[in-house]
């Protein structure tokens, strides 16, 4: 597994291709929409985060993406948090925005506490601020750890993990990548978005093995987004198939695919974790 370079480029994709399948799927279209304006403040937040702290992380030991929070000044921390919160509040679907608004009424102290827990252990008190809340924070710390993940190694991968190698994340997301004559499976990481080799046919929740009891679902609407499933422990996967469409950008797509969601639901699957937006 090799850290990607994230960067303008890759974020301007990923806002260019919120915009190109809002048209296509009005069903997601205030989702994807939404997204862009995310994407564009995590532009500006990875970039100055690059600016102030790229020289710092070169040299980073192995698996130490996730230990502490870079040396940010609290105080521009959480004005940068605030921001963010704004926008929330401002285009955010109505359950986001009202969590935007709890979390802006905390304090500087709380707020800064809610970056650092989620950071620390990727998850926080729920039922202080709503169900919903937890993607906040997310979305303010993943400019940061896809900025580290840039500049921390990998150790030696022995066997399929079903955590992340670098920051010990859960995977939301599968992807196949074309490699020879068919595509190579890989997971990516729901915090640093950083993605790492995974066995073809395997669960990446409870690690069953048997192809009859891991159906994979196509809906015609999605051609290249697989719903693979587990019968063991009632937990789906999406992954995009980018040996069917070339185009697709992994962490956008994924938000368009809001039916897929509801059918697995309806079925009893529940996903393994959720994407940026709780889908």
């Amino acid at each position: 597994m090799k850290p990607a370079q994230v960067g303008g480029t890759e974020y301007d994709a990923r806002i260019r291709r919120a915009e190109h399948l809002a048209s296509p799927h009005p069903f997601a279209a205030e989702v994807l929409r939404f997204y862009s304006r995310v994407a564009e403040f995590q532009k500006s937040l990875y970039a100055e985060f690059k600016k102030d702290f790229g020289l710092q992380l070169a040299g980073r030991m192995p698996g130490s993406l996730r230990i502490g929070l870079p040396a940010i000044e609290p105080k521009r921390l959480v004005s940068h948090f605030t921001s963010l919160l704004r926008v929330i509040e401002q285009a955010g679907p109505s359950a986001l925005a009202a969590a935007a608004r709890e979390i802006s009424r905390l304090d500087a102290v709380s707020k800064l506490s809610l970056l650092e827990s989620y950071w620390d252990v990727g998850g926080i008190n729920d039922q202080l601020i709503g169900a919903f809340a937890q993607f906040i924070p997310r979305a303010f710390d993943q400019p940061l750890a896809e900025l580290i993940a840039a500049f921390t190694p990998v150790g030696p991968v022995i066997s399929t993990q079903h955590r992340c190698p670098l920051c010990g994340g859960q995977p939301f997301l599968g992807v196949l990548r074309p490699e020879g004559d068919g595509g190579k499976r890989r997971m990516m990481c729901s915090f640093c978005l950083q993605e790492w080799d995974f066995r073809r046919i395997y669960c990446p929740a409870c690690g069953e093995e048997d192809e009859k009891k891991l159906p994979v679902y196509v809906a015609e609407q999605f051609p290249h987004i697989r719903v693979e499933a587990c019968e063991t422990c009632k937990v789906y996967m999406r992954t995009i198939d980018l040996t069917k469409d070339g185009n697709a950008v992994p962490v956008v797509d994924d938000l368009a695919a809001i039916p897929l969601s509801l059918w697995a639901h309806e079925r009893g699957y529940t996903r393994l974790q959720p994407n940026l937006l709780g889908t």
